[in-house]
């Protein structure tokens, strides 16, 4: 079930289905380009799901592909007619995502107290990696059924600016991200409208609505 690539462990398991080990290789050799994006990468899950009803024969095979790392939370996933398929677009999702997140660590070392920066490089020093983002703090449902809660979730709530929620919130694909508001030290939501806006959510004091 775990394939080493470049030192990151490759997980493939299948939801109503069975993963047979050429499959688990090709996996393997596919994303062994993609992890190189991020050095932070621990593990790759990797998830197979087939949809037995034959109206969603063209989007039958989903896979979803999870990042675990000491940086963000970083996922992808996508269906199509059969599971090689379903991979490749999950996959580009997935690579544009970690490289999205290194062109942003590479503007944040840019930005980061220069003179600091100068002084160190001048003692002959490496200047220090910045902290790595928040993980991921949404609780997201597989699935959707009324009066019942089928999965639960539980990040750290690290403070942070809505600016990195609406960046965490890409990273995962989702349309929305619960976060603690550095600025307001209250639990907020980020969401996605219609277009390009999106909306904040933030909890008041008692008795106060927004």
């Amino acid at each position: 079930d775990i394939v080493g690539v470049v030192c990151v462990e490759i997980v493939v398991k299948g939801r109503n289905v069975e993963v047979p080990d050429h499959y688990r290789q090709h996996v393997a050799d596919k994303l062994d380009k993609a992890v190189r994006l991020d050095p932070k990468i621990i593990r790759v899950d990797v998830e197979l799901q087939h949809e037995p009803n034959p109206r969603q024969s063209d989007h039958c095979q989903r896979v979803e592909i999870t990042c675990v790392s000491r940086g963000p939370v970083v996922r992808a996933e996508a269906s199509a007619r059969d599971f090689y398929t379903a991979l490749d677009t999950a996959l580009a999702k997935f690579t544009e995502r970690l490289r999205r997140a290194a062109d942003r660590r590479r503007d944040r070392r840019r930005r980061a107290t220069p003179l600091a920066e100068a002084a160190v490089v001048a003692a002959g020093q490496e200047p220090a990696e910045p902290e790595p983002a928040v993980e991921e703090a949404a609780a997201v449902l597989e699935e959707q059924q009324p009066w019942r809660i089928v999965r639960e979730k539980e990040h750290p709530a690290d403070p942070m600016t809505v600016d990195d929620a609406l960046f965490q919130m890409e990273l995962v694909g989702h349309d929305f991200y619960l976060f603690m508001d550095k600025e307001s030290g209250r639990p907020s939501v980020v969401y996605r409208r219609k277009g390009y806006d999106y909306g904040l959510i933030s909890l008041g004091a008692s008795g106060t609505a927004g």
